[in-house]
């Protein structure tokens, strides 16, 4: 019996470290990320893209608020006077046998007075009116131009930082290695000075070269948790959340010449839908100043019930209200309005032309900038091409110097300098493999291809 509560216990403990463990490793893969969940995780929570999208659900309110106004409009009222003193009217005097040019001060009416009805309106033509719905309808279409701008804004920002963070980390993997193969030479140096075979001062270029190498990795070390807290916050996510990258770095599927790749598409330019949008909506503003020349006509209606009292029984359904109703209709024409109008149309066209000569600016500058985008990544593909066998040279360098060294024909220079080529050319090579992924992303967001 008791070895039972023994076995039992023992398993509860193990079911309990498993069920641990197990939480660990999900909480571990579900904060682990590729560079599109990243994008997707920033597309949800980044404050900035969410503030376009809430622009956006403004702008539909808004075009249902300028909608409302060609509606019916019906409002109901109801107003209760008490006369404290009742109004005097002035009579002329002769209706009551006075000498005429006197009047008599009569008051009229009763102490309580009460109106209560309903009165309705509706717009039969306005040109401001019907242009601002047809323009309400422009701007929510410039709304949501601004959310796939600020879409593209955000896949780049945070491709970036992505790969920032990597970068960094394969910075630290090529140091710890440089580290590991430099220790090791410096542990073998140690062991032949203590023999005799090499001088101290062979030991101590080393040990120099060993804390130099140290103090890097400290600092690319402080720049991966500086470059993970960017991307945190290009994501929209908490600082103090943890985060994992699940992508590596990988240029196999590059192309030494991307301009052939896609085509310059200035439309597919988010400014240029903006500017294109915003073209449409100052024709629009011209058209409706030009029709603002017309009448605006409006029919109107009303139906009240009037109560007057002595008393105040204004509740009293046995006393009788009387009944008042009206319908009408108003036309409102500008005869002369000293040539307002007519600036403002001028105006108007001014501003639409303005916009016509910046749409034609971008077109040129996003070819310009396509070009120069493709060309950059084609520089860097060489770039990272050439640092590559630099790479593999400086590797080749070091291992034949080490060879030498270790079969006492070199010396502990040649190590040195075969050390540091290999770190630079390392260097060198991260850096080409950056400008790459960055000078891509720069491609498709200027061809207008980053958000397909």
């Amino acid at each position: 019996m008791i070895m039972n509560k023994k076995s039992n216990k023992i398993r509860l403990r193990y079911l309990v470290l498993f069920s641990s463990l197990l939480f660990y490793a999900n909480a571990q893969q579900n904060s682990a990320y590729s560079l599109q969940q990243a994008i997707d995780f920033a597309i949800k929570n980044n404050p900035n893209y969410l503030n376009s999208d809430l622009d956006l659900k403004s702008a539909d309110h808004r075009r249902q608020e300028i909608t409302g106004l060609a509606l019916p409009q019906v409002s109901a009222s109801a107003d209760v006077k008490d006369y404290l003193d009742l109004p005097t009217s002035l009579l002329p005097g002769e209706f009551f046998g006075a000498p005429p040019g006197t009047y008599i001060p009569v008051k009229f009416g009763t102490k309580y007075n009460s109106t209560a009805g309903v009165s309705a309106s509706q717009v039969l033509f306005s040109s401001d009116l019907f242009m601002g719905i047809r323009a309400s309808r422009e701007f929510i279409n410039l709304s949501r131009i601004n959310v796939i701008r600020t879409k593209a804004e955000l896949i780049t920002q945070v491709s970036k930082a992505y790969y920032n963070v990597l970068i960094n980390r394969e910075r630290v993997k090529l140091l710890d290695a440089n580290l590991i193969r430099l220790k090791k030479i410096l542990d073998d140096t140690k062991a032949l000075n203590s023999q005799g075979f090499i001088e101290l001062i062979d030991v101590e270029r080393l040990e120099v070269s060993y804390n130099n190498l140290l103090t890097e990795r400290e600092k690319v070390n402080k720049l991966i948790g500086l470059s993970d807290n960017l991307l945190k916050f290009q994501m929209g996510m908490k600082i103090s959340e943890q985060i994992t990258l699940s992508d590596s770095l990988n240029v196999e599927g590059a192309e030494e010449n991307i301009l052939g790749a896609s085509k310059i598409d200035v439309s597919a330019r988010p400014e240029y839908q903006l500017l294109q949008t915003q073209q449409k909506m100052l024709d629009m503003d011209v058209k409706r100043n030009k029709l603002g020349y017309l009448p605006t006509i409006a029919a109107y209606g009303a139906y009240q019930y009037n109560a007057q009292r002595q008393k105040f029984d204004l509740f009293d359904t046995q006393q009788k209200w009387y009944k008042i109703a009206l319908i009408g209709a108003t036309i409102n024409l500008t005869v002369f309005d000293g040539l307002q109008r007519h600036h403002k149309i001028q105006q108007a066209k001014i501003a639409s032309g303005k916009n016509l000569n910046n749409l034609k600016n971008l077109e040129l500058a996003t070819e310009l900038e396509a070009t120069a985008a493709g060309i950059s990544y084609a520089n860097a593909y060489a770039s990272m091409q050439n640092q590559k066998k630099n790479m593999a040279l400086a590797a080749h360098v070091y291992e034949a110097a080490q060879k030498k060294f270790t079969n006492g024909v070199g010396n502990n220079l040649e190590i040195l300098n075969a050390e540091t080529s290999i770190k630079e050319a390392q260097t060198n090579y991260l850096n080409a493999v950056y400008e790459l992924l960055l000078s891509k992303i720069d491609y498709k967001k200027a061809t207008g291809t980053l958000t397909k």
